[in-house]
């Protein structure tokens, strides 16, 4: 055991051992290390390291171009990164991190809202964290929190996220209406590849501290967790806030997909456009991709 505080240690083992399904015990289980989980998923390995660092660096050379451009013109964009537990969003996030400046292009993670915050309007803590001019934001999870995590573990009323789907589509029409550009992204991963990520942070005491308690109390939640996801995509996908799905199992090919959503929604000075091409379509679109899995857990 690490002298590194590792709380949950042990916690997400004994799930698969006594609890998992017997078919998702089996797929985690049998899986060779780069073998992707989902049998749905157009690709059954993971892309080749070398492959991925050549296709990354032309993407975040163009990253450079764009937050130019942002900051000379007075864009204001935001980047919502939605998606389950261990989909890789802080992946992605730092694959653009990497090369930006953190003065043009800022991530916004918020920590469980305060006393004080539970007593405002539940957009004015968001609001007050939206771009200004010459800036990106890029919200590792956002108001999308009381679609999926909060009504799935009580952490709101029926009312207050009949509430929230109720103002949803016109505080989105309010900030593209105002010039914002605005990028919603949902990637995805499947429950068998779920539990293998959560198992490799679970004994690395480098990466332990991602595992929170409710990724532990999550665990036997799943299916909670799709019909909610279900219903925010029902009642947010919109012509004027679209969502963009991105099938995750792969990170490397889910990162390029996600560099190559943004990059493609911009017309920026110089851009490589034998670079910048659509993402994959196979991995990459509308939630009409999205794999609706249920296992039946009784949650």
């Amino acid at each position: 055991m690490s002298d590194i505080p590792m709380p949950f240690f042990g916690q997400v083992t004994d799930f698969l051992e006594n609890t998992a399904p017997a078919a998702l015990r089996e797929a985690v289980t049998t899986a060779r290390k780069r073998d992707t989980l989902a049998g749905s998923y157009p690709y059954p390995r993971w892309m080749k390291r070398a492959d991925y660092d050549a296709a990354l660096q032309p993407l975040q050379f163009e990253l450079v171009k764009l937050q130019h451009w942002v900051e000379n013109t007075g864009q204001r964009v935001i980047v919502v990164f939605e998606g389950r537990d261990t989909a890789g969003k802080s992946g992605a996030i730092n694959r653009i991190m990497e090369v930006a400046n953190h003065r043009t292009v800022r991530i916004e993670a918020l920590p469980r809202p305060t006393d004080r915050q539970l007593r405002e309007w539940f957009f004015q803590r968001y609001v007050a964290r939206l771009p200004a001019g010459g800036e990106m934001v890029l919200f590792d999870r956002s108001w999308y929190n009381r679609a999926v995590i909060e009504p799935v573990f009580g952490f709101c009323t029926p009312d207050q996220q009949a509430r929230f789907y109720q103002q949803l589509p016109e505080f989105e029409r309010m900030l593209v209406g105002d010039g914002v550009h605005l990028i919603k992204i949902w990637l995805n991963v499947s429950r068998a590849e779920q539990l293998r990520r959560l198992l490799a942070r679970e004994g690395d005491p480098m990466r332990h501290w991602k595992l929170s308690r409710i990724d532990i109390e999550g665990l036997g939640k799943w299916d909670s967790y799709t019909h909610a996801i279900a219903q925010m995509f029902e009642r947010s996908h919109t012509d004027t806030a679209p969502w963009t799905v991105i099938r995750a199992e792969d990170k490397y090919r889910a990162r390029l997909a996600v560099l190559l959503r943004i990059l493609g929604a911009f017309d920026y000075p110089a851009k490589d456009r034998a670079a910048v091409t659509p993402p994959d379509p196979q991995i990459c679109g509308t939630p009409a991709i999205w794999d609706a899995e249920f296992w039946d857990d009784g949650s």
